[in-house]
């Protein structure tokens, strides 16, 4: 019989495959894996808010994740470059969050929770978080999916749907945000976006539709989530980075055995 704390661990993750699927694909579609990482590495400074100020750790993390979509937004529309505005801000907030990190002295210890996760310590309060949020975005994807897919493969053509690919672009950072915030417990802040690419990277293989792709990536996803948490108990090895190496592996299968 599995403890409590396994299967709360297993549920979480599970909430999270749930939803990186889908979100996953259009974060590869889009290219926007460097997006995911400014994204993450922001987090960290949420942390060290929440801590610093003593209010939730979702709240924080998903303030500050939700800022930096927005403000890469605001200035790629201005003309700034995506490449250079990410590198800028990602590299800062990450920065700013780990000296700001430093001055809260209960947060020293445990910061490697934050970086790579701690999906064991997810309680239930946590899991009934992580699942409104994920049932959430999965719930905005399905929404807009069209839009989101037309304003994916050609913006001119979306315009010319009456589709603004701005705003599906700024629905798609929302949603990041939150998954963002979600996964930061499970997988750590250096890990969420390899949960976010790697499945994905790996269902395209399988894909013969966008929403075949999607599907395929919620399931690679949810496997390495159970594969990784059975390795990570038998073997004694870090979960979420477990996690990771096990979608890592489906990644490398796909890869050998792809059709031409």
């Amino acid at each position: 019989m599995l403890d409590d704390f396994f299967l709360r661990a297993m549920l979480a993750g599970l909430g999270l495959a749930l939803v990186a699927g889908p979100l996953g694909s259009f974060v590869v579609w889009r290219r926007m894996a460097y997006f995911g990482d400014s994204t993450a590495h922001a987090a960290i400074l949420g942390v060290a808010l929440s801590l610093a100020f003593n209010f939730s750790i979702y709240a924080g993390t998903l303030t500050v994740a939700l800022a930096m979509a927005l403000l890469v937004t605001a200035l790629v529309s201005r003309g700034q470059a995506m490449d250079t505005v990410l590198g800028v801000l990602a590299h800062s907030a990450l920065a700013f969050g780990l000296v700001a990190i430093s001055f809260v002295p209960s947060a020293r210890v445990d910061l490697n929770a934050y970086l790579f996760g701690d999906i064991l310590t997810v309680g239930r309060g946590d899991l009934a978080l992580i699942w409104l949020g994920a049932l959430a975005v999965l719930a905005l994807l399905i929404w807009r999916w069209q839009n989101l897919l037309t304003a994916t493969l050609n913006e001119e053509l979306a315009m010319a749907a009456g589709i603004d690919p701005r705003i599906e672009r700024l629905l798609l950072s929302v949603a990041l945000a939150v998954v963002v915030a979600l996964s930061i417990r499970i997988v750590g802040s250096l890990l969420i976006s390899a949960m976010l690419i790697i499945p994905a990277a790996a269902a395209r293989s399988l894909a013969g539709t966008p929403e075949r792709m999607a599907a395929n990536a919620s399931l690679i996803a949810c496997f390495s989530v159970m594969l990784g948490l059975g390795a990570s108990l038998h073997l004694d090895t870090p979960a979420g980075p477990s996690i990771v190496a096990v979608a890592a592996v489906f990644f490398a299968i796909f890869f050998v055995f792809r059709r031409p």
